[in-house]
């Protein structure tokens, strides 16, 4: 499911040179993607303890493309796309974008992650609640 994350750039999230911090913007799209799945009626608490399902969804694979600095003050809006990639996996791809006028992107990312059982640590099919998360349109 598509969702759409609004927020503000603060000073710890900047570098000494007063930008955001290349890493601050993973953690900025995993926070939307953590408000997104409370916003689906996920407790969150339970999602990334493993829940009632025993499955834990550790990210696997990230990367980010960084277009435009952001700024403290900066208004941004956190646009995310998750999408199936099998039984086991999904990747969430953002979009940051820095609030007009003009409105501009300013980052790109995708995370891929994997489910596995939570003491085996085997891949395990996604929860039905998470999949039908990924997979509304």
């Amino acid at each position: 499911m598509a969702f759409e994350y609004p927020r503000t750039i603060h000073f710890p999230e900047t570098d000494a040179a007063g930008v955001v911090f290349f890493a601050s913007y993973l953690a900025l799209c995993h926070e939307a993607y953590e408000e997104a799945l409370a916003a689906a009626g996920m407790r969150v608490s339970d999602f990334f303890a493993g829940g009632r399902h025993g499955v834990i969804i550790p990210i696997a694979r990230s990367e980010a493309d960084y277009l435009r600095p952001l700024t403290v003050g900066d208004r941004i809006r956190i646009r995310g796309r998750p999408e199936r990639l099998d039984a086991h996996r999904f990747a969430i791809s953002y979009e940051v974008v820095r609030s007009g006028p003009p409105e501009k992107t300013v980052a790109r990312a995708r995370t891929e992650h994997v489910c596995i059982h939570a003491t085996s640590r085997e891949r395990v099919p996604l929860p039905a609640e998470l999949a039908a998360w990924v997979d509304a349109r």
